[in-house]
């Protein structure tokens, strides 16, 4: 694959900066992060994108997970279990990865966009303070699930992973929409570390474009942190609503045909 051009790594780094902010707030940086990569790098294998969008990604994740960890203190009676089981999914989802074509996912993640993104509308009081639905066991085990499930997810393909975390652990468990960010970017982080675990041995990672985009990254995820925690829950809910849609709108297009 050739070298991609100083203007090429420019844009890819105005992605990278802008999917760290979204992401840091409510998960869902690779939607615009993953496409920037396949048209600045049309001859990079789909494994290859995948990897460096990963290695991007971890560089915003780390930074935000340890703001909001400092600044909301978020339970890691929740968030440790959560971390783990998201870990193992990615994992699996990884090795995967490569055998399953994403037009497999495009389906079943646009009905999920749908059903999450109609759920926060007609529910507005959901998310405006944690009330949490369960306690022990039956708390421990629906975050183990939803580290499971949503993990696999993210380690297969990817994109709108930290917002179904948001949303799991928003209408799932009962958490505010800032204590589920922060606990999503935590989960987030152990995925893209599970994905780089198991796509770093097969050098997939094209490396330097994953650091120029993981050094803007770093810097909006920690503006998106910041932000997150300074605005509340009400912002974050805002613009978890705007970036379902807009991931509605760019799968749904895909499958009419409507753009590539």
């Amino acid at each position: 694959m050739p070298e991609p051009t100083l203007t090429v790594l420019a844009l890819l780094a105005l992605a990278g900066l802008t999917a760290g902010f979204v992401d840091a707030v409510v998960g869902g940086g690779g939607l615009i992060q993953l496409p920037a990569l396949l048209l600045g790098l049309p001859g990079a294998t789909p494994v290859q994108v995948l990897a460096t969008n990963k290695l991007g990604s971890i560089c915003g994740t780390s930074v935000s997970s340890l703001t909001y960890y400092r600044r909301v203190r978020p339970d890691p009676r929740t968030f440790a279990p959560l971390m783990l089981l998201a870990f193992v999914g990615s994992a699996l989802g990884a090795v995967v990865a490569s055998h399953i074509p994403g037009s497999a996912f495009d389906p079943i993640v646009l009905v999920a966009l749908l059903v999450v993104g109609a759920y926060v509308l007609l529910k507005p009081e959901l998310g405006e303070a944690t009330a949490l639905r369960y306690g022990g066991r039956r708390h421990l085990g629906a975050a183990v699930g939803v580290g499971l499930v949503v993990g696999f997810y993210d380690g297969a393909l990817g994109p709108g992973t930290g917002s179904f975390f948001v949303f799991a652990l928003v209408g799932l468990l009962g958490y505010s929409f800032l204590e589920a960010s922060a606990k999503a970017r935590m989960a987030n982080w152990a995925t893209n570390l599970a994905a780089l675990c198991v796509f770093v041995p097969q050098g997939a990672v094209l490396w330097k474009v994953g650091l120029v985009m993981g050094l803007a990254n770093l810097l909006g995820g920690y503006l998106g942190a910041r932000t997150a925690i300074a605005r509340g829950s009400g912002f974050v809910r805002v613009l978890f609503v705007v970036v379902v849609g807009a991931f509605v709108v760019r799968i749904g297009g895909e499958g009419l045909g409507l753009w590539g």
